[in-house]
């Protein structure tokens, strides 16, 4: 058990008594089984789906939401915003009468306002903020969009509106307070916990204006809510709401099938059928904003050669890859932009299984006899990449034809991203799941020069053309002239080849038959209305 998980229960122990196990679910009670222990009860400090769902996507709530018939904000906390002709100032308007929620140690006197949204920026953007280092933390996400340089200053107007001032344009801000990271926690608890000499308890005790409180938290066994009486999105169907931690995919399947829980998500592709011939089960899918894929390291031998890159594209057979393992969950990828997204080339080449032609420009670089490699595979499943494993043989089977020897190597997850984010790997499997809707938020964070710092980009490609077109479709705001620029950074990936785009993969999610309410999107898990009939 690690240190911080260790923490976090104690703190949460401190705070409520330890309870007897969950009973079976009743009409009051929904059980979800969750794919892992949260890192932390703050978004701002997390980076790992399964801690967004239990946080951010249950307690909490951002400026904007997204609209699920195309993905666009729309407002949640913030009632309306404007944005000055050239720009770089956002002011919004916040939604009166929003209660937060409360714990043992906290009781809030106010409902949320402006100071909260300040205190919630300032504390990921400014290194003298008293929480800034709180709790180790890096304020991952916020970095990578690059809202710790985009933003020049913030500050509430009164009560009801706060203003942003940005040091350029940027076509994606509005959207990225739709991100879990962006979610909105209370200044008046920080404060409070602050003079207590306990600031910790905000990322482990959390206090937000969510559907639902956090109750108890049993570390990698359960986490316990109680849904927020005075909601201000309406009423919250379901008093009771528990995340059994359930890891394996198999036992969480076991568990809904006995009606042990009545959510789980990402089954995986061989379990479809048998939920699907279920009567007390029903499988649920979603078009999904993702794109899976094996990412070079440009930086190391031979990866640094175009040629050999662009050769290893051509030696992989990925519909053999969709047909093995996706099963029908999905798609061919070609482009770092998902197809659903403002800027996707639909005409864009690809490079389809050609082994031939991959031995040509292997001998063209000098490699004709191959070389040897290593080969990342993901310890986790994805909606991009349900079987990691698999994949990863595939692709060596299949680079073995022209004469390259790939060694598969994997790591528990924390240690897979951070040996990624050092450029540790030759080649790895790895995969993004749109945070905001928003096609910087792959063009720009997975492949521009800048997001090699922060970890984001995992091909450590930078390429001064490509960067430019992306640059410049941050700065533009008419949604014709940034679909063009992202057309041609696309038509810069598929010369330079940095990546082999594997899937654009499906979300899937299956619940017991009974279960209404209950929905995923951009929006991540929504648990406000779920409840059991």
């Amino acid at each position: 058990m690690s240190t911080g998980k260790t923490l976090l229960a104690l703190l949460l122990s401190s705070l409520l008594p330890a309870s007897a196990a969950f009973a079976a679910a009743n009409n009051s009670t929904l059980v979800y089984c969750s794919e892992a222990s949260p890192e932390s009860f703050n978004p701002q400090i997390a980076s790992s789906g399964p801690t967004f769902v239990a946080s951010s996507q249950t307690l909490y709530n951002r400026l904007v939401e997204f609209r699920t018939s195309d993905n666009l904000p729309v407002p949640s906390l913030a009632t309306a915003w404007e944005i000055s002709p050239d720009g770089k100032t956002y002011t919004f308007t916040l939604r009166k009468g929003v209660k937060l929620n409360s714990n043992k140690e906290f009781k809030p006197t106010r409902d949320f306002n402006a100071d909260d949204v300040v205190f919630s920026v300032m504390r990921q953007k400014d290194p003298k903020n008293p929480y800034h280092n709180v709790s180790q933390a890096t304020y991952e996400y916020f970095n990578d969009v690059g809202l710790d340089k985009l933003i020049t200053d913030v500050k509430k107007i009164d009560d009801n509106h706060v203003q942003f001032t940005l040091s350029e344009p940027n076509a994606a801000f509005l959207a990225d307070w739709g991100m879990d990271f962006a979610s909105i926690l209370s200044a008046e608890y920080a404060d409070a916990m602050l003079k207590a000499g306990t600031p910790e308890k905000v990322d482990t005790a959390p206090i937000g204006t969510g559907p639902y409180a956090l109750q108890e938290y049993k570390v990698d066994s359960l986490i316990r809510y109680i849904a927020n009486p005075n909601y201000w999105n309406g009423e919250v169907p379901t008093k009771h709401l528990i995340f059994s931690i359930t890891p394996n995919v198999q036992t969480r399947m076991a568990k809904l099938q006995k009606n042990e829980c009545q959510i789980i998500p990402a089954p995986a592709p061989v379990q479809f059928e048998a939920i699907k011939s279920d009567k007390n089960l029903e499988l649920h899918t979603v078009d999904g904003l993702n794109v899976g894929y094996l990412a070079f390291n440009t930086t190391k031998k031979p990866f640094d050669n175009v040629l050999v890159r662009q050769a290893l594209n051509y030696a992989v057979d990925k519909q053999a890859i969709i047909n093995a393992v996706f099963m029908g969950s999905g798609t061919i990828a070609k482009s770092p932009i998902p197809p659903a997204m403002l800027g996707y080339d639909k005409t864009l080449n690809d490079r389809s299984y050609n082994p031939a032609k991959a031995k040509a420009l292997l001998k063209q670089a000098g490699l004709e006899k191959g070389f040897d490699t290593d080969l990342w595979s993901m310890p986790v499943q994805r909606p991009y990449n349900p079987n990691s494993r698999r994949i990863a043989e595939m692709i060596q089977h299949d680079w073995a034809k022209v004469g390259v020897n790939a060694k598969i190597v994997t790591f528990e997850w924390g240690e897979y991203l951070a040996g990624m984010r050092k450029g540790e790997h030759s080649s790895a499997l790895f995969g993004w799941m749109s945070d905001n809707g928003d096609p910087d938020n792959f063009a720009d964070t997975l492949l521009g020069c800048g997001s090699i710092k922060s970890g984001s980009n995992v091909a450590r490609w930078c390429d001064k053309d490509y960067d430019a077109l992306t640059k410049k479709a941050k700065l533009t705001s008419d949604p014709a002239a940034r679909a063009k620029l992202y057309e041609q950074a696309q038509e810069v990936f598929y010369q330079q080849a940095p990546w082999i785009p594997l899937a654009n993969g499906k979300t899937f999610y299956a619940t017991r038959s009974n279960v209404t309410g209950y929905s995923v999107s951009l929006n991540g898990s929504d648990f406000s209305k779920a409840k059991l009939n």
